[in-house]
């Protein structure tokens, strides 16, 4: 498909992240962009001031007349999350239009920008935000089509300046969505079994990276986890090269903690970059920033420019955001929703406020993910000393006979554990009086983020 023979994109379930992404950037490049959304939200509201027209009735006289009137002209784009029996996208594939998901758009545009995709079951988000910033910090032209919202840019999409622009994609695995793409360059941060309703098991998720790995173009280049790479990597003729905090060809040396920023050296063979200051916590983020360093040298970014860049990088929302930072109390909000992303927030926030009594409230995300990883779960929240845990999330799944919060509780090791409900959250906190609190899961606990803000102030 040519995209540049596109005068109008219409988007069927606008308001997700991703999506809206993809909405920003078709506006930016001039063409006409409306949507249909279920409900409205912070960004569909965004969106709107932005001057793209959205409704949220599933209703087929409501679609922008301009995409009735001209099939050819205009490319449907929606979201896997949409109902079988949408009535707008049903009449719209019954009509002859050109109905893509998003991953396939991503991929075309892959296949017409020079690109840096950035894949991993957890970690590409806040990864592929700081390739973002460091190139763009470096004079780079940049179209980042993230999966959260930036705190340096207060947005998803950054938006690219000409034609020339290099794409910085998030890569997502979700229902080998990724596979889609055609990068030159890319990451691998992580390859932990997840999303086992999508793959059955975690070697059909293994698979299905080695898979994304082989879409790198020829010419191009991965950085990845190091301990991944002879398993992911193995047999592929691919210029690549490892990283990690230590014992890989790129590392992180002498870490070491000032007012909770973290200060290393980038060393890659005989190359080091000395006291880069991160200002976004979490030895997770210090690897996350190897191969975000790593990809922008070898795009040609000056080590001066990067070390500047690192330091004034300030995340994304919801992954290790400060809300209160006193002297009495440190809240933490973080998206972070699967084991080994608890235990690795847990271990930062436990060294950084050494001493200090750390209060984890979690929010159990999918009834299948807390049913396979329950033992996981139950052992990294066991690294907070009180543990409160909320109704699992079900996202789009029904719920399952058996599988709840409670059947966490058990394998929990923490002096003081319970589960509440949302309604009693604020005054069970208030009741704990905690030290170090956070707020932890990818469903809708950020909505009790400002009301705990404002009982806590």
């Amino acid at each position: 498909m040519k995209l540049e023979k596109i005068h109008s994109v219409y988007f069927v379930g606008i308001g997700g992240i991703g999506m809206s992404a993809l909405a920003r950037w078709f506006k930016h490049n001039g063409k006409r962009v409306s949507g249909y959304d279920r409900t409205s939200t912070e960004l569909t509201t965004r969106l709107i001031q932005e001057g793209i027209e959205i409704h949220f009735d599933d209703n087929i006289d409501l679609i922008d007349a301009e995409v009735k009137a001209n099939p050819e002209g205009s490319l449907i784009i929606y979201t896997p999350a949409i109902p079988k029996d949408h009535s707008e996208l049903n009449w719209l594939k019954d009509n002859g239009f050109e109905v893509l998901k998003r991953s396939q758009v991503l991929g075309i545009i892959t296949q017409n920008m020079r690109s840096v995709a950035v894949a991993g079951t957890h970690g590409k988000t806040t990864t592929s935000s700081m390739v973002v910033h460091l190139l763009k910090e470096s004079g780079f032209d940049v179209a980042g089509f993230l999966g959260g919202i930036s705190a340096n840019y207060d947005t998803n999409m950054i938006l690219n300046e000409t034609s020339e622009a290099i794409a910085v994609i998030e890569a997502d695995e979700f229902d080998r969505s990724f596979l889609t793409l055609h990068p030159e360059w890319a990451v691998v941060t992580s390859a932990d079994a997840d999303h086992l309703d999508i793959y059955g098991h975690k070697d059909a998720l293994k698979d299905s990276f080695r898979d994304f790995i082989k879409r790198i173009k020829q010419e191009g280049k991965l950085f990845v986890k190091n301990e991944l790479a002879t398993e992911l990597v193995s047999g592929h003729e691919l210029n690549h090269e490892g990283y990690a905090l230590s014992e890989a060809s790129i590392t992180a040396e002498n870490i070491r903690f000032e007012e909770a920023s973290f200060i290393f050296d980038y060393k890659n063979g005989e190359k080091t970059i000395e006291g880069i200051r991160l200002n976004v916590p979490g030895y997770h983020n210090v690897e996350n920033m190897l191969a975000a360093i790593s990809v922008s040298r070898h795009l040609g970014a000056k080590d001066e420019s990067i070390k500047k860049a690192v330091e004034s990088y300030r995340g994304v929302k919801r992954r290790f955001e400060f809300i209160i930072k006193r002297d009495d109390l440190v809240f933490i909000d973080d998206y972070a929703h699967h084991p080994v992303e608890i235990a690795a927030l847990l271990k930062s926030v436990k060294d950084l406020f050494a001493g200090k009594k750390i209060t984890v409230v979690f929010q159990p995300h999918l009834f299948s993910r807390t049913r396979d990883f329950a033992q996981e779960f139950s052992e990294s929240l066991s690294l907070a000393d009180e543990v409160i845990l909320l109704d699992i999330y079900p996202a789009r799944e029904l719920p399952m006979e058996g599988v709840n919060s409670e059947m966490l509780m058990d394998g929990i090791s923490a002096e003081k554990k319970m589960v509440s409900s949302k309604e009693s959250l604020i005054d069970q906190i208030k009741a704990w009086q905690p030290q170090v609190l956070l707020t932890v899961g990818a469903g809708d606990i950020d909505k009790l983020v400002q009301p705990l803000k404002r009982a806590l102030s």
